[in-house]
């Protein structure tokens, strides 16, 4: 029960590593709000926590609109009474070089990846900064410490993020705040399946590559949730500015 008595806000809470995140979260003690655009999974989400005796509600919200953005934060606050983790994971992913890729698949990862961190942080950080602590994880990615192939805009957003967090943590560290971010490498998320199909790949011929790591083989959403656990809860309480690669050795070959 390392988050009892905490209330926590996901975004892309509705499927892969923001959904198991949120059943870890609960299942350690948490009241958990999801956001997501996909009103039945939130609500599959939100019900599978409450089965296992947790408490969870869905806010519906699009992380690249402030209003949405503004309105999750305060509808969280509305149901908790307060916010204690923030862990902005909802993002997109297109493969494309920087001739490929159009304005508007360059806006949508931008706007989603980068945008949605900074209005969700920028809602969130007024109510934790009154209650004297808070923490904040972006989920960044491996793509975000080194470049990857076909992935202009998405390396470009992720890289943001990181350098965002590092400057959030310098700015909230004396309000209580602590800001972190996550660097997954390919974990088993519904992204590896559609990123294969975009590239024109064959499904064990892209899993093939995608193990080419020392550990030699993808990530669970498992593994990643309990990474985010960690920077949620007081076991990492001397961390902030943190980029935590979670890749299987990715970034080190």
């Amino acid at each position: 029960m390392r988050l009892k008595d905490k209330v926590a806000l996901i975004t892309g809470g509705t499927s892969g590593i923001g959904e198991a995140t949120a059943l870890l979260f609960a299942a350690e003690g948490a009241k958990v709000g999801i956001t997501g655009r996909n009103s039945e999974r939130g609500a599959g989400v939100v019900e599978r926590i409450k089965k296992r005796g947790g408490d969870a509600v869905f806010l519906r919200a699009d992380v690249s609109v402030a209003d949405d953005c503004r309105r999750a934060v305060d509808e969280t606050l509305r149901a908790f009474g307060r916010l204690d983790i923030l862990f902005n994971n909802a993002g997109v992913f297109y493969p494309q070089t920087a001739m490929e890729c159009s304005e508007r698949e360059w806006d949508e990862q931008i706007d989603v990846n980068l945008k949605g961190t900074f209005l969700m942080s920028k809602f969130a950080l007024p109510a934790m900064i009154a209650q004297g602590s808070g923490v904040i994880i972006n989920n960044s990615s491996g793509w975000g410490i080194v470049g990857g192939d076909h992935a202009v805009a998405y390396c470009a957003s992720k890289g943001g993020v990181v350098l965002m967090t590092k400057a959030m943590a310098i700015d909230h560290g004396a309000q209580g705040i602590r800001v972190n971010c996550i660097c997954p490498g390919d974990v088993e998320t519904p992204m590896l399946p559609a990123d294969a199909k975009m590239r024109g790949l064959k499904w064990e011929d892209y899993i093939a590559g995608c193990a080419n790591r020392p550990l030699g083989r993808v990530g669970t959403v498992e593994e990643i949730a309990k990474a985010v656990l960690f920077l949620a809860s007081d076991d990492s309480s001397f961390m902030t500015g943190t980029a935590l690669v979670v890749d299987g050795g990715g970034t080190a070959d």
